[in-house]
């Protein structure tokens, strides 16, 4: 699954599976939004790097939301990190703006070119959330009309902090701090 699994006795995680939580919270009128890609047990080789290239695309993408960059400039440093190590970037679904509401305009892409879109400014507030693949970009939606999988059944990665753009460093507003606390070395 990429994204919206929805939780049952038909899915059993197992040893070298991996899963996302994706999260949202609602404090005083403002939402969040951060999502975080685990290994369950030990993972191959093969799926740990997708996950490190997932989430360094995030970083990548992040160190673009600044003052006077454009929304390209995140789509593209995403787009390009992951497609330079083989992966494929899901285009079905997208970050976004993000404050009193969930989902905000604009839409943040996890593709797209350098130099284009909306010029970005300080104070703008988004949740940018790389979708990558281990295999085909496409996805398909199961028959729940929610569950989104790769249509070749490869392994999907997704990592996503909400930021706030700013002159020079954009401010992540969430945190991994207490998954890497808990996790330790072991993982990225």
């Amino acid at each position: 699954m990429v994204v919206h699994g929805i939780p049952s006795d038909k899915v059993v995680l197992k040893e070298g599976d991996i899963i996302t939580i994706d999260s949202s919270i609602e404090l005083n009128g403002w939402h969040s939004d951060s999502a975080y890609t685990f290994p369950v047990g030990e993972v191959s080789p093969e799926v740990m790097q997708l996950l490190r290239t997932t989430k360094e695309a995030l970083y990548k993408g992040i160190e673009q939301a600044v003052t006077g960059h454009r929304l390209g400039d995140v789509s593209f440093a995403i787009q390009n990190h992951c497609e330079k190590a083989g992966y494929g970037v899901v285009r079905e679904f997208v970050g976004h703006g993000i404050g009193r509401e969930m989902h905000e305009e604009p839409e943040v892409c996890n593709y797209g070119r350098r130099g284009n879109g909306l010029v970005l400014k300080s104070g703008m507030t988004m949740a940018i959330e790389p979708m990558i693949t281990l295999g085909r970009r496409n996805v398909l939606i199961d028959d729940d009309g929610w569950t989104a999988r790769t249509i070749d059944r490869k392994p999907a990665a997704h990592y996503e902090h909400s930021v706030c753009v700013r002159n020079g460093k954009a401010d992540i507003l969430s945190t991994f701090d207490y998954i890497q606390e808990v996790l330790g070395d072991r993982f990225i």
